[in-house]
């Protein structure tokens, strides 16, 4: 009997996934709660577990293809039950929790085997029989197995392995390498002109390929068509054609789909519907930079200065509720927010994302900036669940580390507030009429004038950089 696995429902009210890698290949064994897919929502990249045990017989979609909920994703051959008659383990039936145990050991006996094909971030994975096995929604909670999490690759995300001899350009440890990609917009950037993400050295944490590196290898390819264009010869030495040399160098499209689509769209929609106002000034952070140096003296632990502004920000708004809001447009109400919960504005490998640090008002300073500093470091892999990513009532947007001084954010909606640190750096300052070399920095605040008024803005404003200026005083 053949069983179809349907895209199932991912929560938050996602209606559609991208194939970002296939985990099975047609023709493989899988067992129950095995890892067959992964897809990139508009939230997330999750690794989807089958529901069924037996033979991949077809893959119905694409790496790349956009996939709806209900859609069918791989139909599977289920094992028929065929007991042996003395009742033994060799005639459990074939989908049995036993054998399907047997089935994933073997899996993963034949990963131990072949260990050096297995790219880096993949695992075993052996569950506790005391826990239930995966969940997904409509399919229910199948029983614990030991299952085998395989590498992604070539149309699961890897290539095939280089054997020997030479290739076209010498490439022998272009094909060698294999590179982490995550993005599915970065496979399917560098697929539409001409090669494997995977191929690249990837800047990202653990040589992960993100979409600067696809684009440099792009850009680097055009230079050398176009110096070969100019010398009559491409690069494997053959004369050129003047149509040919037309041909080497075209426009790039890029889709906006995934999460790129969903940053845009939400961008467009606060633009249009919120009449935001910015206001800034230069503050005086030498005294902020001291009070971290004695923080970690004193108590051994690092402490960033994102988790200290962010401190100073809470206790604003805590001054200033009416930052904390939001508006519900259909009431024609100012919703003003119990607890804050702070977003912190976020480049990562799949773009700007704001995870949030949820009741932060009622953190110590050492918990917030554990909490800020787990969110940071996640950020690379854009390592956040749609929990982390919602909820937020007030963004803190540094982007004094992208190496700027200034910035006019757009407000994420349905926040009405949000404050940017530029960089710190040395500038002359007057202090008590003399001039001083200070560590400055400036801050800008963008807020919705439904809300509020400059007068509380610039209110707000002005206690951060208080708070920043003499910290100390501020802790206590």
């Amino acid at each position: 009997m053949t069983e179809r696995f349907l895209l199932p429902d991912l929560g938050e009210g996602l209606t559609e996934a991208t194939i970002v890698a296939w985990l099975v290949r047609e023709g493989d064994e899988v067992a129950v709660d095995q890892p067959v897919v992964e897809v990139e929502s508009a939230k997330s990249i999750v690794q989807l577990p089958c529901p069924y045990a037996g033979r991949v017989d077809a893959l119905h979609a694409e790496v790349g293809d956009v996939v709806q909920k209900d859609a069918p994703l791989l139909s599977v051959a289920v094992r028929a039950t065929a007991p042996a008659a003395d009742g033994s383990r060799d005639g459990a039936t074939a989908g049995s929790p036993d054998s399907t145990a047997d089935t994933a050991v073997q899996l993963a006996d034949d990963a131990a085997a072949s260990a050096a094909d297995v790219v880096p971030g993949t695992s075993l994975r052996n569950d506790s029989s005391d826990s239930p096995g995966a969940v997904l929604v409509g399919y229910g909670i199948t029983a614990p197995t030991r299952t085998f999490l395989r590498p992604a690759g070539g149309r699961f995300g890897r290539g095939r392995r280089h054997t020997g001899g030479t290739t076209r350009g010498g490439a022998d440890s272009l094909l060698e390498r294999r590179s982490p990609v995550v993005s599915p917009i970065v496979r399917k950037l560098a697929h539409d002109n001409g090669f494997d993400a995977v191929q690249l050295a990837g800047t990202g944490p653990g040589s992960l390929v993100r979409r600067e590196d696809v684009e440099a290898a792009i850009a680097a390819r055009q230079q050398e068509s176009q110096r070969a264009a100019g010398s009559g010869a491409p690069v494997g030495g053959a004369a050129t054609t003047p149509d040919a040399r037309e041909q080497t160098v075209s426009d790039l499209r890029i889709p906006i789909t995934g999460v790129r689509k969903v940053i845009a769209d939400h961008l467009v929609r606060s633009r249009q519907t919120i009449p935001d106002a910015t206001i800034w000034m230069d503050v005086d952070a030498t005294e902020l930079l001291r009070a971290k140096q004695r923080l970690a003296a004193t108590t051994g632990e690092r402490f960033s200065v994102t988790a200290l502004v962010a401190r100073f920000v809470v206790a604003g708004l805590q001054r200033f509720p009416v930052l904390n809001s939001s508006v519900d447009e259909t009431a024609g109400e100012i919703v003003q927010h119990a607890s804050v919960h702070l977003g912190l504005a976020t480049q990562t490998g799949r773009g700007l994302m704001v995870p949030v640090v949820h009741d932060a008002h009622a953190m110590s300073l050492g918990r917030l900036r554990d909490a800020v500093a787990d969110l940071v470091s996640r950020a690379p892999a854009a390592d956040y669940s749609p929990a982390d990513l919602s909820g937020g009532t007030f963004t803190l947007n540094n982007y004094g580390s992208l190496g700027v001084d200034g910035s006019s954010p757009i407000i994420n909606q349905p926040e009405v507030a949000m404050l940017g640190l530029g960089r710190l750096m040395e500038r002359p300052w007057a202090v008590d009429g003399e001039l001083q070399v200070r560590t400055a920095a400036t801050l800008s605040l963008v807020f919705d004038h439904r809300v509020c008024d400059g007068d509380v803005a610039s209110g707000f404003l002005t206690y951060v950089a208080r708070c920043m200026q003499e910290p100390l005083v501020a802790f206590a």
